[in-house]
Formats: C-alpha cells, sequence, structure tokens
C-alpha cells in the first residue's frame, strides 16, 4: 500500500510538472560443478581433485591470476564503451522500480520522451563509470594469495564473482556514485524521482538502493560488471587453449579433470 502510494505520488508529480521537466556461471573452476538438468550441486571426480592437487601453488596462483585479469579487462572493454550498456538488452539499465509502475501513465501524459532521456542518460553515466573500475578489479587480482587462488579454484559457480564483489564493490561504489549523479542531475525526472525516493526510503518504502538514481545505477551498473566477468571467465574455463596460453590450458585443464 506504502509502495502504491509513492508511485501515485510521483506521477502526480511528474504529470504536473511535464513541461516543466527536461529527462556465474563464472568460472565453475572448481570441484563442484552445477547439475544442469536438476539445478543441484554434483562432487567432483577423484580425477579432477588429483589433477588439481597436482598444481603447484606457483601455477594455481598464476594461472588463475592471469584468466581473472583477462576476463576483467575484457569485461571492462565490453561495457565500458558507447552502446556497453545501452546498445544490449540483456545488459540495459531499465527505469527504477517505481518509475516502471508509472511509465504508461508518463506516456499518457506526454512524458514519454522524459522517460527514454532517464534510460539514456543511466546507461550512459554507466558506461562512463565502468573504465575507472579497471584498475581495481587488476589491482584485486595482484594481491590476491595462494589461499584466495585455492579458494576459488576449489569454490562453487559463484566463487570468483564473489571474491570480486568482496575486493572491489565498495571501492566501486565510491568511485561510481558521483560520476552517475554528475551524468543524471541534468534531467529533471531524474531529479523529480531523487525527491520522492528518498523522502520514501526514510519510511522503508523504498530499497535503499533505489533510494536516488545514482544509488540505482551504481548497483545495476555493477551487477552488470560481475555478470559479464563470470561470462569472460566461464569462456576461458571452457576453451583455454584459444586464448594461446599454457598456463590456462593446464591449469583449468585440471579444474576441469582433462
Amino acid at each position: 500500500m506504502k509502495t502504491r502510494l509513492l508511485t501515485l505520488a510521483v506521477a502526480a508529480s511528474l504529470a504536473g510538472g511535464a513541461y516543466a521537466l527536461d529527462l556465474n556461471d563464472l568460472l565453475n573452476a572448481g570441484k563442484a560443478a552445477m547439475d544442469k538438468s536438476s539445478g543441484t550441486q554434483t562432487a567432483p571426480s577423484s580425477a579432477t581433485k588429483s589433477a588439481v592437487d597436482a598444481l603447484t601453488p606457483a601455477e594455481m596462483n598464476s594461472g588463475l591470476k592471469e584468466a581473472l585479469t583477462r576476463g576483467a579487462e575484457a569485461a571492462v572493454a565490453q561495457l565500458g564503451k558507447q552502446d556497453g550498456f545501452f546498445g544490449d538488452p540483456k545488459l540495459r539499465i531499465p527505469l527504477p522500480e517505481n518509475l516502471k509502475k508509472v511509465d504508461k501513465l508518463m506516456r499518457t501524459f506526454g512524458m514519454g520522451k522524459q522517460a527514454d532521456e532517464l534510460v539514456l542518460s543511466m546507461n550512459r553515466a554507466a558506461e562512463a563509470a565502468v573504465p575507472e573500475a579497471k584498475t581495481l578489479l587488476v589491482n584485486a587480482v595482484k594481491d590476491m594469495s595462494v589461499d584466495d587462488a585455492k579458494g576459488i579454484l576449489t569454490g562453487g559457480d559463484q566463487a570468483a564473482t564473489e571474491f570480486f564483489r568482496k575486493k572491489t564493490e565498495t571501492a566501486l561504489t565510491e568511485k561510481f556514485q558521483p560520476m552517475v549523479k554528475t551524468a543524471t542531475a541534468q534531467v529533471g525526472l531524474a531529479q523529480t524521482y531523487n525527491k520522492y525516493a528518498g523522502l520514501a526510503s526514510k519510511f522503508k518504502m523504498v530499497k535503499e538502493d533505489q533510494a536516488s538514481i545514482e544509488n540505482y545505477v551504481t548497483k545495476q551498473s555493477l551487477d552488470r560488471l560481475y555478470k559479464v566477468i563470470g561470462e569472460q571467465e566461464r569462456a576461458i574455463r571452457t576453451n583455454p587453449i584459444q586464448y594461446g596460453s599454457d598456463l590456462l590450458k593446464k591449469v583449468f585443464g585440471a579444474v576441469m579433470g582433462k
């Protein structure tokens, strides 16, 4: 009920000022694999365990660092360019949930342009912010310990994603938010949303990560960044030989029991 009231309040405000506004699968690199048919984890084979145990700590650490660095750099290159987010329907950042609920009404009041402007500005902000992630991601890999490497190799299908989140999410959030705020500040619809969502968040009517456009876009950007890193890592794991690295082939071949 409270959320509905917020939605109506935003809708009313937007309608009133319509013409005044301008707006994972990642590395399954361990001893666990996901059973695609049942969605349950299966135990690693003895061959996989033996092959992984046979790797030296230096091989394990260096191989994983190479894979994670390549994955992070490729993800940043993919997303940190024009249309990296906006041009991909699977990665495009949509309107926040509470604006989605009034999108049809906004268009009825002739505010479709403002909604479209906000979506574009959010995605352009994300594309501009992502390159800032490269240094932090690469440094996280450089600082990775042998224990970190073993934990990722022997962890579940989210181990590498969780490693990057743990090491970089707080710092990246601090870097992204000011950039996103600057990029969206000129869009009137963003300002209106922030006014009402900020008030609503104080009464727990809106989730914290949707309390402002900059919070929302930052969270969405990072979720997509880690997702793409995961996809890159899966590609390396599936066919390491295509990257021309004997070390990657040896490490991930061991993980796959080959």
